[in-house]
């Protein structure tokens, strides 16, 4: 059985882009085809491996600038643009940038992992805050019913779908009336030294690409009324949040970190501040919790589905200074059990991710 892998594309290092690391290791022989690829993490971290990456006959035009976001329109054209009549099984990673509505020969069969439909044809947060302003929802007014007819109707060219939440099922549901596996996202963290795991730090953590959707400027506020360090790990991202607006007396700033460095980070936190309001899934959480690091999260999308409020971390209903505040006092008022924290996120482990997509892919 001949097996090929799309992605939307390969920018920025982010939780999709590690869990095409895995579907791509799962199937070595499978090449990625992308809409583009530009020199960057994420294309590192799969040329480190040797994996085949194929670009669309637009790639060389969405490389420039930030062509990939105006050109949105012309996803159809795209999509159309990708031959993958050769293959008998499609896996595609999608979210974004709708990577369906490519070319396959009768019979074959199309599996979509879900990470989100496109956020900035539907009305959430999107990174840079575009469709929130005057020139995004004109840009929406004259494009939005075209993209999303295109988006319903490669929709309803999946055979089979699954999503990385309950909260993404429900919306696949609502945007193109089918039914979603829920197979959660792998969580993989190095190990660390076990002095490391029982030395605690002073500091609490924000995981995130700096964009405004995230909750860094909430947790920024949130983290000085309540007079704690915290530091932040994460990439720029385009038009996201300036570096000086991360530059603060109770702020450190650390940029993108090694996957060993960010792991130690995790583990020595007081905890992790997570407070995207419609958060997919929100792999950075398990992630913390994995190292046995409670979290603090807003209480909405994803979240909900992997915080257990009092044993591995607290939900809170608002994002303010005052809110997120409290929540960090209650978090220092609580004796965590950091060992069973560590085993509730051994339920989101590889492994089983692994044997769930197979058991659904059949493959």
């Amino acid at each position: 059985m001949k097996i090929a892998l799309v992605h939307d594309y390969l920018n920025e290092a982010g939780g999709a882009e590690r869990v095409l690391r895995v579907l791509s290791e799962m199937y070595p022989k499978a090449p990625i085809y992308v809409a583009f690829a530009k020199q960057g993490t994420a294309k590192k971290m799969l040329d480190e491996r040797g994996k085949r990456i194929v670009e669309s006959s637009w790639g060389w035009l969405l490389k420039i600038g930030r062509m990939y976001s105006y050109l949105r329109c012309c996803l159809p054209w795209v999509w159309k643009s990708v031959d993958l009549t050769a293959y008998d099984l499609v896996i595609t990673s999608c979210s974004g940038y709708i990577a369906r509505g490519f070319r396959v020969k009768p019979g074959a069969r199309v599996v979509a992992y879900c990470h989100t439909p496109p956020r900035w044809l539907y009305g959430y947060d999107t990174p840079t805050g575009a469709n929130r302003q005057w020139w995004g929802k004109a840009f929406m007014w004259v494009v939005g019913p075209f993209v999303r007819y295109f988006d319903y109707q490669s929709a309803q060219r999946v055979n089979t779908w699954i999503a990385n939440s309950r909260e993404v099922a429900k919306r696949i549901e609502k945007f193109y009336r089918q039914k979603a596996e829920v197979v959660y996202p792998p969580i993989e963290m190095p190990e660390v030294r076990r002095e490391t795991v029982a030395k605690r730090g002073d500091y609490y953590l924000v995981v995130a690409r700096m964009v405004g959707g995230k909750g860094i400027r909430e947790a920024i506020a949130g983290a000085r009324k309540a007079g704690v360090v915290l530091k932040i790990v994460g990439e720029t991202v385009g038009a996201g949040i300036r570096k000086e607006e991360l530059e603060s007396r109770n702020v450190e700033y650390l940029g993108r970190v090694e996957d060993k460095e960010l792991a130690k980070l995790y583990a020595g936190a007081r905890g992790l501040v997570a407070l995207s309001r419609d958060e997919d899934f929100g792999m950075t959480v398990v992630e913390a919790m994995a190292m046995g690091t409670p979290v603090l999260a807003f209480n909405g999308g994803g979240y909900k589905e992997t915080v257990v409020p009092g044993k591995t971390g607290i939900l809170i209903e608002g994002t303010d200074a005052k809110t997120v505040a409290e929540g960090i006092r209650r978090m220092e008022q609580i004796k965590w059990e950091r060992e069973k924290i560590g085993q509730w996120a051994k339920k989101f482990n590889r492994a089983r991710f692994e044997k769930e997509i197979r058991g659904v892919v059949g493959a």
